[in-house]
């Protein structure tokens, strides 16, 4: 049987086997320096190191990072990049101002202030990909395009995926054990492949907290939809940022926030 990355069979104690989600210990180290260690699925790590660095701030651009490399050692996976000049020097400004190890809340934040980052405004012309008219609409067919796009969910049951919904299909989908890494592999391949997430809508598998939030807001997203309820929380950073935010509500698929549609 041939098995999705990210997918491995073991053998049962009564003599069957079952196929389960790889997870493994996956350094992300910039200029030779360890910015965090996920748990994660081991694969689309290009795509999870560019998407990390843009959804948290560390580069504005994918062309920030000029190279990359997958070390394997014996315990876990270690994806190497190295940056830009000037993108070097903010890392390392970063760095420098921060008191002690980087641990892993929401992805080696330290202070209260950083987890209630300012974020970027997103342009209301940013959603002319994603008509919102009828957002239980446009959310089932996301949903359903994105159940659709998981092998190795297919194959484990057990792992989350994010996807990139524009113009009616699905253009992009990645998966991972964990929610935040299979948003950070998508927005690192959205990035790689040039493609705005301004233009239509990330749709993921999982509930929507404020972390996924501001992930979505880092890169541009023009709107965020998942199956279940969001926090409080979510919805007011998600309005302040302007970003469309459609998930579970008491009667189905909800539009949680408020703006005005582009003309």
């Amino acid at each position: 049987m041939s098995l999705p990355p990210g997918a491995v069979e073991i053998a049962l104690p009564s003599g069957g086997a079952a196929v389960l989600a790889e997870e493994v210990p996956v350094a992300l180290v910039f200029e030779g320096v360890t910015q965090a260690v996920m748990m994660a699925t081991p694969a689309d790590l290009d795509d999870f190191l560019l998407g990390f660095a843009l959804t948290e701030g560390l580069i504005t651009a994918a062309a920030d990072l000029q190279r990359h490399e997958v070390v394997e050692h014996p315990r876990g996976l270690e994806v190497r990049g190295w940056l830009s000049a000037p993108a070097a020097e903010r890392f390392r400004a970063r760095r420098r101002a921060m008191a002690g190890p980087v641990g892993c809340g929401l992805c080696g934040i330290e202070s209260l202030e950083e987890a209630l980052r300012p974020l970027p405004k997103v342009a209301p012309a940013g959603r002319s990909g994603l008509s919102l008219q009828a957002p239980a609409a446009v959310a089932e067919a996301a949903l359903a395009a994105l159940r659709a796009a998981q092998p190795l969910q297919d194959a484990v049951r057990a792992s989350h995926a994010a996807g990139f919904w524009a113009e009616g299909q699905l253009i992009c989908a990645r998966e991972d054990v964990g929610r935040h890494n299979a948003l950070d592999k998508l927005a690192g391949a959205l990035a790689f492949g040039a493609m705005d997430p301004a233009q239509g809508a990330i749709v993921m598998t999982s509930r929507l907290s404020v972390d996924l939030v501001q992930k979505a807001a880092m890169i541009g997203a023009g709107a965020l939809i998942a199956p279940s309820a969001p926090t409080a929380l979510a919805v007011a950073e998600a309005q302040a940022a302007g970003l469309a935010l459609i998930a579970r509500g008491p009667d189905g698929p909800t539009l949680f926030t408020r703006f005005e549609e582009p003309a």
